[in-house]
């Protein structure tokens, strides 16, 4: 899926650090688009924009998101792990946190699908699942308030000054097999445009 949000373009895989930031942003979309349909709930027919809008949110949460979870956990955070570097000190507390933030999300977001899903089979939503919908939105909008925050803020500054051009690239080329994408994508130079670069591409 072609993403665009926002006025920034997107960066492309060589710039991993980039592209994770871009992903925040998806993820800000669709749990706006979450929080907004479920504040809805009072109209009983679930109608066809509001369907549309309901199954492209679970999707991403579905299928994208893991992916994302993924890249810092597999991609990111080891190569943090093993640096000895002295600006890395204060970050150690902090990834740990973010990964528990990661196993809360999921759990939050595995409740969401379930209802998600009855709400598109039954084309209503009865009142105990309507709470239970909002409880966990709430619940996920306040997570990643802060955690998005630490990782734009302070992770990824970091790690754009402490990883080398070659574990940038390598880092994008997994990024880019997780999406089914060939590695070739990834340009062999390094990142030069800071965290954010000029080029779309497939999520």
């Amino acid at each position: 899926m072609l993403t665009q949000i926002g006025a920034k373009p997107e960066s492309d895989f060589s710039e991993p650090l980039g592209t994770l930031s871009d992903c925040h942003k998806r993820i800000q979309y669709f749990l706006k688009d979450l929080v907004r349909l479920a504040e809805g709930t009072s109209n009983a027919t679930l109608d066809l924009d509001r369907r549309v809008a309901l199954e492209r949110a679970l999707r991403y949460f579905r299928e994208s998101a893991p992916r994302h979870t993924a890249d810092e956990e597999e991609s990111l955070f080891p190569r943090l792990r093993a640096m000895n570097d002295e600006r890395l000190h204060s970050a150690w507390v902090k990834i740990e946190q973010l990964q528990k933030d990661h196993e809360r999300a999921d759990v939050a977001h595995r409740i969401v699908d379930g209802i998600g899903v009855r709400w598109l089979e039954d084309g209503v939503i009865d009142a105990e699942d309507a709470d239970r919908l909002k409880a966990n939105l709430d619940a996920l909008s306040e997570l990643y308030e802060r955690h998005l925050a630490v990782e734009d803020k302070e992770i990824f500054p970091i790690a754009a000054t402490v990883l080398s051009a070659s574990d940038q690239i390598e880092m994008g080329r997994q990024m880019a097999s997780r999406r089914g994408l060939s590695s070739e994508i990834v340009k062999t130079e390094a990142p030069s445009r800071g965290l954010l670069g000029p080029v779309a591409v497939l999520r």
